[in-house]
């Protein structure tokens, strides 16, 4: 039967789509280190102290690519280089959600509107990561090879979306509550696009690796497009959405290292 397990484990069992998926994976998370970083570099004065928070998000992000190439050594795999069209993090950017690259790369600080923008961006993709990472902790959380990197990267996604929600919330206190329902809106809608985009080229590069059918292909299609229709219907509000997180000041402190895969 055609479960989320049984596609996951198939890919993780093969070499090539295992290479695949950790270099997919290891690329957007490196690159998320990138960006938190040159973010915490910017902040604008009046809003320092969020820099430290900023710092251990990209921390973090980079910390879970470190982990995803060593889960490929680990099997003797090398890095292969990520298809353009399953690369999520610059879809996003090249549909101008969150930063653009080319501000960042300056010496000018930003503005309360770009960290305003940074955190709803934030807030909307890593309400995905956080999902993502609950279903592969839900099915590979006792995984002899997979496990300890899967908990300890599902916690830190957990605790990125718990400090956008406290962040945006604060910012939202100070008068920006309108601007931050519209960029959200704005950053779920064209995720939920990028999202879809993705699976289905992922989806096809994996099927040509694992010699697929048609038939199960199709599938899979179709179940994507499921899923994009439901989100474009209701299911995008739930990365609207903003509300007090259980976990308070989730990176308040310093950023954990990652485990060693021997």
């Amino acid at each position: 039967m055609l479960s989320a397990k049984s596609l996951f484990q198939e890919i993780l069992d093969h070499d090539e789509s295992f290479r695949l998926f950790c270099s997919i994976a290891a690329s957007g998370e490196s690159q998320g280190g990138w960006e938190n970083a040159r973010i915490a570099a910017l902040v604008p004065p009046g809003e320092r102290e969020l820099a430290p928070k900023i710092a251990r998000h990209g921390a973090d992000e980079d910390k879970h690519g470190r982990i995803f190439n060593a889960l490929m050594k680990k099997r003797g795999l090398q890095p292969v280089p990520v298809p353009p069209e399953t690369d999520y993090t610059m879809l996003l950017e090249k549909h101008g959600i969150g930063l653009a690259h080319d501000k960042l790369s300056g010496d000018e600080p930003l503005t309360v509107h770009d960290i305003v923008t940074y955190l709803a961006h934030s807030r909307v993709t890593e309400q995905r990561a956080s999902e993502q990472m609950e279903l592969l902790r839900k099915h590979f959380a006792d995984h002899p090879d997979l496990g300890r990197a899967v908990r300890m990267i599902s916690g830190d996604e957990d605790n990125h979306l718990a400090y956008c929600h406290e962040e945006l919330l604060r910012f939202a206190r100070a008068g920006h509550g309108r601007a931050i329902q519209h960029t959200l809106r704005e950053c779920a809608l064209a995720e939920i696009r990028v999202y879809r985009d993705v699976s289905l080229a992922v989806m096809a590069h994996m099927g040509r690796i694992l010699g697929w059918s048609r038939a199960r292909s199709a599938v899979l299609a179709a179940g994507i497009h499921g899923v994009y229709a439901y989100e474009r219907a209701a299911g995008w509000r739930r990365m609207v959405s903003l509300k007090p997180p259980e976990r308070r000041d989730a990176l308040g402190g310093p950023a954990t290292s990652a485990p060693e895969f021997a």
